[in-house]
């Protein structure tokens, strides 16, 4: 596993062969394949939090506990749900855990455009393994819809340009819209990218955000 680039999720692999280090807990099984597929539902489950915080439209005047359940609700329809909060405010040469801003149930300070919080749902089963996705997301004044009320929303735009891993990913269990909403990430996120890229970087990138849904939705 030492050569594998594992982009987006942190995660401790343990097989028979050793550990491969990302972030906490670990995968205890007898091969590296099949510790995937153990983490497999919390990790699309997980990502289905992270989709869901990142799509959201809130009215102005909302705090981060107002929003925070969108982000653990696919767990929550599993019987799972994680002990930290969902995102934490990140500072400008400051401090990358930076309050008074959360999305969390303790925050009770109201969302306005250039707040910059962590979205960061995950999952841990002690003495097991644990998964955590995070990206950057930024609060912005959301547009108008037509046939909308004319009330102030917000919504947030994503700040972080790497691919997600899909190896994890049990694409069925996707909605079209968040299989969309992926498809949609990846292509930021190789518009973005690959113009500062070698040729066999790109390739890679290329194959690490191809489409899913016109295959598999």
């Amino acid at each position: 596993m030492s050569n594998v680039y594992w982009p987006l999720y942190e995660v401790f692999v343990r097989s028979k062969q050793g550990l491969s280090h990302r972030h906490v807990g670990s995968l205890h099984a007898a091969d590296d394949q099949m510790a995937l597929e153990n983490a497999r539902d919390a990790y699309t489950r997980a990502l289905q939090g992270l989709i869901g915080l990142s799509r959201l439209r809130f009215p102005r005047g909302l705090a981060g506990r107002d929003i925070e359940a969108v982000a653990r609700a696919p767990l929550w329809q599993a019987g799972m749900d994680f002990d930290h909060g969902t995102g934490h405010g990140v500072g400008a040469a400051l401090c990358v855990h930076e309050g008074p801003l959360r999305i969390s149930r303790r925050s009770e300070l109201p969302l306005e455009p250039g707040m910059i919080f962590s979205n960061e749902p995950g999952y841990y089963r002690e003495g097991e393994w644990g998964i955590r996705i995070e990206n950057l997301i930024v609060v912005a004044e959301a547009p108008d819809l037509p046939g909308g009320d004319a009330r102030p929303q917000y919504c947030f735009e994503t700040l972080t340009f790497v691919p997600i891993d899909r190896r994890l990913i049990d694409i069925a269990a996707l909605s079209r819209d968040e299989a969309l909403w992926l498809d949609a990430y990846h292509t930021q996120v190789r518009d973005a990218l690959s113009p500062h890229l070698d040729q066999t970087t790109r390739d890679w990138l290329d194959g690490a955000t191809r489409p899913i849904v016109q295959s598999s939705v």
